[in-house]
This record gives C-alpha cells, structure tokens and sequence, in this order.
C-alpha cells in the first residue's frame, strides 16, 4: 500500500481551533486540518509554512507536533504530523477549501471530520481544560513525548 506522508496544521486562536472543509478529491466536504503533503527536501515544518501560504494566504509559526497519525484509508496509507500552529500574518483566505470555521473544544464534534484527521479530535477532547493559546506550546518545536 502505497504511504503518503503529510502535515496538518492545528491553528490555535485564544480557545478556538481552525477547521477547513474540503473542496476537492475523493474526500470533497471532509472537515479537516490544513495542511498538505510534504515534498522531497523539505521539513515538515517547511511543508506546513508553504501548504497553508498556499491554501490559505497566511503565514504561520509553527510549535510543537501534537500527534502522528497513522492512518490506512482503502486507496492508501496516511503518514500525518499534526502541530500547533499559530498565525504570523494574512487572513486565512480560503483558496482550495469549500468553508472554515473557528471551533472551541466544546464544538469540534460538530462537524463531520474526515477519519484520520478524527484521532486528533479525540485527542483534543481527551486534554483537560480550555484550548487556551497561551499554553507553553511555541517553543522550540520539538516534541515533548505527546504522540
């Protein structure tokens, strides 16, 4: 089974997280986090800042990875780094996303999450307190054991 490795983008504002609708491709209307896959020679963190300029014309500071999710869908298998991100400058300007929305904790079960991108939402879920950015979580980017 072919892998495909990627990195998603958990944008944090104050208690809200930012959730992207899929526009195109077999997963067209999945909720997700932003992101994209990682091409030949670049970091993940490399990957991230260029996908969400991309997709979204914002440039963002990328912190600590979150969660890596393995996950197998029928067609391939999804390598996933997914990291806090906060934004540096832009708007979020949906260009290959069909809607977004500012979600807190108490909502991410309100959308229809595309199944891998579900395992950081139960993560998300499982953390205690609100999803304050002012946590600790833009340091150094390294991981801290969070898997």
């Amino acid at each position: 089974m072919k892998t495909v490795r990627v990195v998603a983008a958990v944008i944090r504002m104050g208690d809200r997280i930012f959730a992207t609708q899929r526009g195109y491709g077999s997963y067209k209307d999945g909720w997700e986090f932003p992101g994209g896959k990682i091409e030949s020679g670049e970091t993940p963190e490399e990957a991230l800042v260029r996908e969400i300029k991309e997709e979204l014309d914002t440039e963002i500071a990328v912190g600590e990875r979150l969660k890596q999710v393995e996950y197998d869908y029928p067609e391939f298998h999804l390598s996933m780094g997914c990291y806090w991100c906060s934004i540096r400058s832009g708007h979020l300007t949906l260009r290959e996303h069909e809607s977004a929305r500012w979600l807190r904790k108490d909502e991410l079960e309100t959308v229809d999450w595309l199944p891998a991108d579900r395992e950081v939402v139960a993560l998300l879920l499982s953390e205690s307190g609100s999803l304050d950015s002012t946590a600790n979580t833009f340091g150094e980017g390294n991981e801290k054991g969070q898997e």
